[in-house]
């Protein structure tokens, strides 16, 4: 299954994306908002996207309202993994179309727990499998 995490810090990326691999994941990688929209438009829609919130360029907020607004990534399940802390930001993420919320620090079974609510894992993932549509790419 393929993921891909969208983080500004290296760290951050590196953490959980191996975090990710470990569970199974194919995992790629963008700096920002742009960069993800870029990867986005050249490949076909990862099943999950782990997003931070406060990047340069484009934020995470930005890019998760402009995903949102493309059906072809309607399956797509996003994670907002972020600083962000106030219950306001929180349920603002919750209703643009964030399937699911992290603060930062998190760990390891913090992440496979959300994973699991999101049906992420062969045992419950059949419910959330994508479906293939031709809607056109995301604006920049």
């Amino acid at each position: 299954m393929q993921a891909i995490v969208i983080d500004d810090s290296r760290a951050v990326r590196a953490i959980l994306g191996g975090m990710l691999r470990e569970m199974g994941f194919q995992v790629s990688e963008a700096i920002n908002g742009r960069d993800a929209i870029m990867h986005l438009n050249a490949n076909d829609p990862p099943a999950l996207a782990m997003l931070d919130w406060n990047m340069p360029e484009m934020n995470g907020f930005d890019l998760l309202i402009r995903v949102r607004a493309n059906r072809a990534f309607d399956s797509m399940r996003i994670v907002m993994v972020t600083t962000e802390t106030e219950m306001s930001q929180v349920a603002r993420a919750l209703e643009a179309g964030a399937n699911e919320y992290v603060m930062k620090p998190f760990t390891r079974e913090i992440i496979r727990e959300k994973l699991q609510l999101l049906g992420m894992f062969e045992d419950n993932r059949d419910q959330y499998e994508r479906t293939s549509t031709a809607e056109g790419e995301l604006m920049p």
